[in-house]
């Protein structure tokens, strides 16, 4: 059995071909690195810290996945800052998004259990069972809950395209990315932003509807009664 022989492009031959060639190298460089580009500067002035993040009624923790029914470490931190925030009188509710397509998965049920444990009262969390990437969650936070004002809260590598997306979804935003050790699951999500950039601006271009929809909830408007809002 032959094996078929592979053939590699060839380098121009002049001079000018080979000027050519670079530059629609550089050019597709330039393309790839937009979005990136994009969510950066859309993100750069809406960055904060713990300590200084301005009073905001609504908190949003995007998911990050469950082991064993219980928030992954990366998740668990991001609640860990929810509820610092509550404490700390900056904020008066809390949405928890995360996926719920199955039904031994349940993101929401499980980051609620864990803000209860630590303090937050079970009437100021407001759950959405369908936020299944970044930009569900985003236009779900503003079409379904009504949120037009939130604090983000992710991890560092994450949070710049939350924000980038919440933004365009109409909800003002500001970003607290949560500090983890640099370990093979910091190291793979960084990675991973890179080439999620490129959907978060065609999500942003396009402006899809979410995978589902459905009516509007009253949850987040109940939970701040609750709070006396």
């Amino acid at each position: 059995m032959r094996v078929p022989s592979v053939r590699w492009p060839r380098l121009p031959r002049t001079r000018r071909g080979r000027r050519r060639a670079v530059q629609a190298l550089m050019l597709l460089c330039a393309l790839a690195l937009l979005p990136a580009t994009w969510m950066y500067t859309a993100a750069d002035d809406r960055l904060r810290t713990a300590s200084d993040v301005p009073p905001t009624e609504v908190a949003v923790v995007f998911g990050a996945g469950l082991w064993d029914g219980e928030p992954s470490p990366y998740l668990a931190h991001r609640l860990d800052a929810a509820a610092q925030l509550y404490r700390a009188g900056r904020i008066e509710v809390v949405l928890v998004t995360g996926d719920n397509s199955r039904v031994d998965y349940d993101e929401p049920d499980a980051m609620r259990r864990y803000l209860t444990e630590r303090g937050v009262p079970d009437e100021r969390i407001v759950s959405d069972y369908a936020g299944f990437d970044t930009w569900d969650s985003c236009v779900r936070a503003r079409k379904i809950f009504g949120v037009d004002r939130a604090v983000l809260i992710s991890q560092g590598f994450h949070i710049r395209r939350a924000v980038a997306l919440c933004q365009t979804a109409g909800v003002t935003s500001y970003g607290l990315g949560v500090d983890d050790r640099h370990d093979v699951t910091w190291y793979y999500g960084s990675t991973r932003e890179l080439f999620a950039a490129g959907k978060a601006a065609l999500d942003a271009l396009f402006q899809p509807d979410p995978h589902f929809l459905g009516p509007k909830e009253p949850g987040v408007a109940r939970a701040l009664e609750a709070a006396g809002r």
